[in-house]
Formats: C-alpha cells, sequence, structure tokens
C-alpha cells in the first residue's frame, strides 16, 4: 500500500529536555480512563475500502471495520466475521460460516451478501479502485475488470445469510492473508447507496463493524477519534475506550507534545533518534516497505534508460540512511524488501537483487547522462522531484536534488512539496516528473511489490512497460502458481528486469524510530499488510 515520507527524513531539532524522557513525564490521560494519545502521520484520505490505497486509510479501516479474519502478531490469523473455513480438496473453493453476532454500526447485521456486495462494487469497472487487481485469481475476476463479464459473475456467492462460498480460478498461496486485508472487507449496501458520493468522505458517511468506530473527522481536518464500538461482537476484549490521532508534520512539534503528555508516540527525526538511543521507550518499527524514484515513463526524457540509470548512480544512498535518516533504514537491496519471504533459506531480496541497480557510481552516470542527452538531442534537463510537504519530506527532496544537480551537468532540478494526499492524487494523474514513492506489501509475498509494475496494473503511475516482464509475473500467477521453485523464479527473473532497466530507482528500505510510553501495551505492528491492530491495546495502571 502507499506510504508517505513522514518517517523518513528528519530537521536536526535540539533536545534540551532528553532526560524527561528517560525518566517518563506525567500524562494528561489517565489510566483509567483508558485513552491512547497516537501521533499520525499525515492526513486521512479515504474510509472507502475500494478506493483506499494507503497505509493511513487501511490502518483506519483494519480498527474500524473487520473481515472474514483479522490479522494478529505476526500477521497471525485470527477470527473475524468467519468462525469456521472448509477448503476443498483441490484449494479452489472456500466456504466461510459466519458468526451472527456481527452489526453495522446502523443496526444492520453483518451478512454473507456484505461482502458478495463489496467485492463486486470493488472490480466493477465504474469503481476504479486501484487495488482491483488483487482480487485476481477469483473466478471471473480478470474477465470483469476488463469489461467481459458481468460483476454478478464473480466468484462469491451467499448461500443464506451466515455461509459465504468464493471460488477460485487459480490457485492463490496468499489467500488466507487476503481475507485479512480491508479491501476484502464487507461493506454495507444500504449506507453506500444512502451516501451516495459522500460515502467515506467523513466519519458520519460511513458505517463501522469493527472495534471502534471513526468520530470527529470531517474529511480534511487533521485529527480524529476512534472510540470503542458497543456493539462490537468482541467488545469484552476491546479495553481502550478511545484513540485520539493528531497528525503533525513536524517531529519537533510531535516530541513536545510527547513530552508534555499530550502524546503516547511520537516518530523521530534522525537527530532526536541519536540523541535518544538509550531511552526505555524508544521503539524502532522496521517495515515490509520500500521507497523508490518513480519515473513518469509518458515523458520522452523518462523514456530514455540512460538518463534513468545516471540519476540513480549519482545517489549516495549510504549517506542518505546514515547521515539524514538515522532511524535504522538500510539501503534497499531492490524493490521487494528484506525480509518479506524465503525459499529453502535464501532471502528473496538477495536472490533478486541487482548490486549495480543501487549502486553507486559518479563517474559512469555522467557518461550515461551524456548519451542519454545526446540520444534526446538536448544539453539540459529540468528536473521536476514531487513528495510530501512534511519537514522530513523536505529535507528529502533536498538530498535528492542536491546529489542530481551537483553531479549531472545542465540538470536542473525543482521541488513540490504536497499534503500526502494530493501527492497521491498528482502520482495517479501523471502530473509528475520524478516523484519519491513509498510502497508497503499488503501481505508477505514478493508479488505484493512486484505486481505494482506490470503494464497495465492502476498502481503503475510512472508507466513503465516491459513484455518479459509481463509474462512472468503472469506465469507465477497461472502455469507456474502451484509449483513453488517455479514461481519463485518467476519472481526473480521479473525483479532483475525491472531493477537492470532502471524502471524505477530504489532508495531504501524504511524503519521508522519511535518513542512510546511504557504504559501503552498491546499494540499489534506488522511489517507487511495493514500496519497497526490497536484491538488489544491497553493503558496500563
Amino acid at each position: 500500500m502507499k506510504i508517505n515520507k513522514f518517517a523518513k527524513l528528519g530537521t536536526v531539532v535540539a533536545l534540551s529536555s532528553v532526560f524527561l524522557v528517560a525518566c517518563g513525564s506525567k500524562s494528561s490521560s489517565t489510566a483509567s480512563k483508558q485513552v491512547l494519545n497516537w501521533n499520525e502521520s499525515a492526513e486521512l484520505p479515504t474510509m472507502d475500502l475500494s478506493t483506499a490505497t494507503d497505509v493511513v486509510s487501511f490502518d483506519t479501516l483494519n480498527n474500524t471495520n473487520e473481515g472474514l479474519y483479522r490479522l494478529g502478531k505476526d500477521s497471525k490469523i485470527e477470527p473475524g466475521i468467519a468462525t469456521k473455513t472448509q477448503v476443498s480438496n483441490d484449494g479452489m473453493k472456500y466456504t466461510f460460516t459466519l458468526r451472527k453476532n456481527s452489526k453495522w454500526s446502523n443496526g444492520q447485521k453483518v451478512t454473507a451478501k456484505d461482502f458478495v456486495y463489496s467485492w463486486q462494487r470493488t472490480v466493477n469497472p465504474k469503481t476504479s479502485s486501484q487495488y482491483a487487481y488483487l482480487f485476481s485469481g477469483i473466478a471471473n475476476a480478470d474477465d470483469i475488470m476488463n469489461g467481459k463479464k458481468a460483476v454478478s459473475t464473480l466468484g462469491i456467492k451467499a448461500e443464506g445469510n451466515y455461509k459465504l462460498v468464493v471460488t477460485l480460478d487459480k490457485k492463490l498461496p496468499y489467500f488466507k492473508l487476503l481475507m485479512g486485508f480491508p479491501v476484502f472487507f464487507p461493506q454495507n449496501e444500504k449506507a453506500v447507496k444512502e451516501y451516495g458520493s459522500k460515502y467515506g468522505t467523513a466519519s458520519k458517511y460511513m458505517v463501522y463493524n469493527g472495534p471502534f468506530e471513526l468520530t470527529k473527522w470531517t474529511g480534511s481536518n487533521l485529527s480524529w477519534t476512534l472510540k470503542k464500538n458497543s456493539d462490537y461482537w468482541d467488545k469484552k476484549n476491546v479495553k481502550l475506550s478511545a484513540i485520539n490521532f493528531k497528525v503533525n508534520k513536524s517531529t519537533t512539534t510531535s516530541y513536545n507534545l510527547y513530552q508534555s503528555g499530550k502524546l503516547d508516540e511520537t516518530t523521530l527525526s534522525a537527530e532526536q533518534a541519536k540523541q535518544l538511543s538509550n531511552s526505555k521507550q524508544l521503539v524502532t518499527r522496521k517495515g515490509a516497505s520500500t521507497f523508490y524514484l518513480q519515473y513518469n515513463q509518458t515523458k520522452k526524457e523518462y523514456q530514455n534508460a540512460n538518463i534513468r540509470k545516471a540519476i540513480s548512480l549519482v545517489i549516495d544512498r549510504k549517506q542518505f540512511v546514515n547521515k539524514v535518516l538515522g532511524d535504522g533504514s538500510t539501503v534497499a537491496k531492490g524493490l521487494a524488501s528484506t525480509g518479506l519471504a524465503k525459499l529453502n533459506g535464501t532471502d528473496f531480496a538477495d536472490a533478486a537483487s541487482v548490486k549495480s541497480a543501487v549502486a553507486t557510481n559518479r563517474a559512469e552516470a555522467k557518461k550515461l547522462w551524456a548519451k542519454g542527452l545526446k540520444e534526446l538531442g538536448v544539453t539540459s534537463l529540468d528536473i521536476q522531484l514531487l513528495s510530501d510537504d512534511t519537514d522530513k519530506a523536505k529535507d528529502s527532496t533536498a538530498f535528492v536534488q542536491s546529489q542530481i544537480e551537483e553531479n549531472l551537468s545542465g540538470a536542473k532540478v525543482s521541488v513540490s512539496n504536497v499534503p500526502f494526499k494530493t501527492r497521491l492524487a498528482r502520482s495517479v494523474s501523471g502530473d509528475f516528473g520524478i516523484v519519491i514513492s513509498g510502497w508497503g506489501a499488503d501481505f508477505s509475498d514478493p508479488i505484493s511489490f512486484l505486481d505494482l509494475f506490470t503494464s497495465d496494473n492502476s498502481q503503475n503511475n510512472g508507466k513503465w512497460k516491459n513484455t518479459e516482464y509481463d509474462k512472468l509475473i503472469e506465469a507465477s500467477k497461472t502455469t507456474d502458481a502451484a509449483n513453488t521453485t517455479k514461481r519463485w523464479n518467476d519472481l526473480v527473473k521479473a525483479q532483475k528486469i525491472l531493477l537492470n532497466d532502471q524502471g524505477i530507482s530504489p532508495l531504501y528500505q524504511q524503519a521508522t524510530a519511535t518513542l512510546v510510553k511504557s504504559k501503552v501495551k498491546g499494540v499489534i505492528y506488522n511489517a507487511a499488510g495493514v500496519n497497526y491492530n490497536f484491538k488489544d491495546t491497553y493503558i496500563a495502571k
């Protein structure tokens, strides 16, 4: 899923009261109230699960709604709406028995029909869901998305109110993990139709069936609250009465709020992380997420592979992660993150790495740059670099800008730092030259990354295309899907094609340095998929 730049690059701030963190400061929220005050990285774009694409939206959806399964610690599959799952011998049919005590916040029962409606709505081409591609493998999904079959033919049907049958047209090794991802959650048809175009645009234009309900979100404000859902089927095990979220685009601001007890968690800048390295409240979140440069290849200059390779080769990624990030992030080995998947003890990131794709070689870069300019028939290039508007994102673009301008003759980089929601919209519409993009794996499989850059994938904002790449990804999903080794080799070859061509330029694998008050217990964080699950969280007395 799409992630923002908040946790990446920090301004240097003075921590004159650093010892207060180590000793602990008085909190304005008392433990008896079971209220969590959480720092958020960016604005909340949408609550429509059919159109959501980003980490903030999916985190919020995951805690206010629920699907067939809920993913616990280390992505362990836990009970959600499904109480029983039966799988056919050939692995092509799943039958789910649903609980009868799950309700929507509008009072209606959650039924199998809500799943059928939701899935059909998402794959319907009229919805323009960027995540519809995840339904590939469910019977007729591909034909529906291509306008060849009616949405009613999708391989999902309700047998009464509490039995759901899903039929596949190819095996999906990660199917159960998908069922814990918000795109596959149910939707209440009455609410969708009642709210119309306003559905999911504010907390009042939404209904909920999860541990919490979203309140105080207008659609554009920078704070909102999750309150305990009194109608949730497992409410007895939900301890928090509320979670207050506050967007802070400056780590200086969020740190000060943390110090004064107004926040229970804060993201740290590089300098803050260094000075607080011995704090017992320091928590480093390592993500299955990669940041990279995405080139707009509808533009002639970025169709030139020599230009793309030259830009990649001038960036000193080690300096980037060690001197500027300083938060535990590491140089990316490729697109798919390290630790995501292994076969016979070999990490996919190692098997599919191309060292030259993330190397620094400025002499070679200058040769390729000169060659690229000559091929384009120009002597200089104006480069538009897009990213978010946080302090950290601004430092990020400043670093990349300086690396390019200082090492490539005739390169002039103009920077646009815009709100997260705007950056997403501009990426989708192609309103950029180069954009610093981030992607977090939706489940623990390399395909969650590699699917993005097939020619027709809606997430492929740069429009990079390669026929052999497309064939390998398709083979991994069809002819080789049931053969673990062949599928693995398909994906390895595909990533190497992407990297050798510099279809994108990987920068780093994300880690985020945070402070979390010691009284906060039971927070579930998963590197892949939705990051935060607050169902079991509580404030210790």
